[in-house]
């Protein structure tokens, strides 16, 4: 696939996985697509937490209430941290990273999927980032602010389709 719009349109959020693992080779593409995202200021806050471990996803999948399930029988997850006093801008500087990853993933033929970690809690009731923090341990000083699902789709989703985007929402010169 060469043009990123068809990529676009094909890639869709994938939340059942096959039990195939990722190779190390297509795991280093996606996070290199996560190392090669701009960044406000060229500041560069985030790091990202690679997890492969069974029991370690399946902690993990209790993180937030109801939404994280697919953690269970993800290949891996990449969980995006930010340090918070390197940057006003990890919001952003995350979500580029995290959108790179997705794009590189659906480039592989790897499904994934973008659970948000920001202003979330967990099955417990604590926030998803203290959840996180005390399964993989990132300092105090770094902001959790999403987990990227990663697997073989064990179905693929329903494509987009071009002609039914909703092109009534761009506006030109004014709103």
């Amino acid at each position: 696939m060469n043009d990123l719009l068809e990529l676009m349109r094909t890639r869709r959020s994938v939340r059942q996985y096959t039990a195939q693992e990722i190779s190390d080779e297509d795991a280093k593409k996606i996070l290199s697509a996560a190392l090669l995202a701009p960044s406000g200021h060229a500041s560069y806050p985030c790091e990202f937490i690679v997890v492969k471990n069974r029991e370690t996803l399946e902690k993990m999948s209790h993180c937030r209430e109801g939404v994280a399930k697919m953690l269970a029988g993800a290949a891996a997850a990449v969980v995006v941290i930010a340090n918070k006093e390197k940057s006003e801008t990890i919001i952003e500087d995350c979500s580029v990273a995290m959108m790179n990853m997705q794009l590189e993933a659906a480039a592989l033929g790897i499904g994934s999927c973008w659970i948000q970690v920001r202003g979330r809690n967990a099955e417990d009731g604590t926030s998803t980032e203290n959840y996180l923090r005390g399964i993989l341990g990132f300092p105090e000083n770094f902001a959790c602010q999403s987990i990227l699902s990663l697997g073989y789709p064990a179905k693929m989703p329903r494509q987009r389709e071009l002609e039914k985007l909703k092109f009534e929402k761009i506006h030109e010169e004014k709103f």
